[in-house]
């Protein structure tokens, strides 16, 4: 028999991954912490991790990282569209090009990345940007992961991260 994905009845954290693993935790919060220096943009990265968690159906990721997006003053319409950035007017050329490569890199095909997409990338980024790009998009999935593996509750750690301060609810 198949698992199946259906959603719990009430959402409770499974693991305290924090807690279970704090040496890990701490390193690959550093990590994450050290993109913060990186070549591409915050609202870039902020656009990237909101839709990676959309993609992967991260809800404590999502909820996160929207609320950091409206803290960091991003319009509120511009976060409604990100799920459908490709028709949307509202966003750059460039914030298109690390959207697909978020989506390309997320949604990884059986047959790897092609020259296409790669392509399309590189016409917006430089190499650097383009790297440092993927670093972030390796890092929101990961996120993503243990965040949907162990069912971590949206808006837990509001009150910690200061996120209590977007006034969303």
């Amino acid at each position: 028999m198949q698992p199946t994905s259906k959603a719990p009845d009430t959402m409770s954290q499974r693991i305290d991954y924090m807690q279970q693993s704090p040496e890990l935790f701490k390193k690959f919060s550093a990590f994450s912490g050290a993109l913060g220096t990186c070549a591409i943009e915050a609202p870039t990265r902020l656009l990237v991790d909101i839709r990676a968690s959309q993609l992967n159906g991260c809800a404590f990721c999502l909820d996160m990282h929207v609320k950091q997006a409206r803290l960091a003053g991003e319009r509120e319409l511009r976060l409604h569209h990100v799920a459908i950035w490709r028709e949307s007017p509202l966003f750059s050329e460039r914030e298109r090009a690390a959207l697909a490569w978020t989506e390309v890199l997320t949604r990884l095909p059986a047959d790897g990345v092609g020259d296409e997409d790669f392509e399309a990338a590189r016409s917006h980024f430089s190499d650097k940007e383009l790297s440092d790009l993927s670093f972030v998009v390796m890092s929101i999935n990961a996120w993503n992961r243990v965040n949907a593996a162990f069912r971590s509750v949206p808006g837990s750690l509001d009150k910690a991260f200061g996120l209590d301060k977007a006034d969303l609810h």
